[in-house]
């Protein structure tokens, strides 16, 4: 199958690109930077040039490509990760959730593509009320923290608009927290140095449950998603949705740092800001069992704790 793959050069189009070239699949790379082609063509993909949120060069980059499915991959959460102003942090990545997704559909329908895959997030959006572990059934926050209203309603604008294409398989991933190669969630990335620092505390009780996957794992999931997948929405995660309470001290073993510091809700609130405490004190898994289920999937690490094994190796 011919495919356009927006963010070919992300934290999963890495792992991602070679994947859908062993299957057999024909890679166009969309980029907005000449400096990457190097880089996707080593990937075994070919580039084509647009700025995602620019409709008239993704209507032309698209038209060029001539894709027979989509896959859109693009965030831009490379720098700074500041908890305090989560809304700032995920500014740009709203835009290519919203606007990036409105061009790439409009220019999909324009030459016709069977089929539209697009990354959503489930490591915390759903209502933190109820059982721990939600399915893709479940609803998302109504009620988000202050500073998270602005990605939980580029993500539902996301979801709405891809399942809701009726002229193309519309499928939207929810994936889990990414860790592995080229995550911050890696020796040398952010939240890594930040526990080796212990500067990654556990806030209130730890209640908190969070649902992860390797980005290997993420793209084995979405190869089988273009191949099999329905219209519709899944969790891609691991088996093993965990509380912050005992994944984060186990990671810091794994690390051979300090337990992470414990401390109250009012201090998190005050240093970290609302959007922390909410996912650290009140936040819901997610369950895989859908695409397992449907797409044939096994994650190769089906808890973190064997991912965080290599982690440390």
């Amino acid at each position: 199958m011919k495919v356009l793959l927006a963010g070919a050069t992300g934290a999963i189009g890495r792992p991602l690109t070679p994947k859908l070239v062993a299957a057999g699949h024909d890679v166009v790379a969309l980029t907005r930077s000449e400096t990457k082609f190097d880089a996707i063509r080593q990937l075994g993909a070919r580039p084509v040039l647009a700025d995602a949120l620019d409709p008239d060069a993704v209507a032309r980059a698209v038209a060029e490509a001539a894709p027979e499915a989509i896959i859109h991959e693009l965030t831009a959460l490379s720098g700074p990760f500041d908890m305090r102003h989560f809304d700032r942090t995920f500014a740009i990545t709203n835009r290519l959730r919203t606007k990036g997704t409105d061009h790439l559909l409009a220019a999909g329908r324009g030459v016709g593509v069977r089929r539209f895959v697009a990354q959503s997030f489930g490591g915390w959006p759903y209502a933190r009320s109820g059982g721990p572990v939600k399915t893709e059934e479940d609803p998302l926050d109504s009620t988000p923290a202050k500073g998270m209203e602005g990605i939980l309603a580029a993500i539902r604008h996301l979801e709405s608009a891809v399942t809701g294409a009726q002229w193309t398989e519309g499928i939207a991933l929810r994936y889990g927290g990414f860790y592995g190669p080229g995550t911050s969630l890696w020796p040398g990335g952010e939240q890594v140095e930040a526990i080796r620092k212990r500067r990654f505390p556990i806030v209130g009780d730890g209640g908190g449950v969070i649902s992860l996957i390797h980005v290997e794992d993420a793209a084995e999931a979405t190869v089988l998603t273009l191949e099999r997948g329905r219209r519709g929405i899944y969790n891609v995660v691991d088996d093993s949705p965990v509380r912050m309470a005992d994944w984060l001290p186990e990671l810091a073993a794994v690390l051979g740092a300090k337990r992470p510091w414990r401390v109250p809700r009012w201090l998190g609130r005050l240093v970290a800001g609302e959007p922390a405490v909410a996912m650290m004190t009140e936040a819901r898994g997610a369950s895989n069992a859908k695409a397992k289920r449907d797409l044939g999937w096994q994650p190769r690490y089906p808890s973190w704790r064997e991912g965080f094994a290599e982690v440390a190796a």
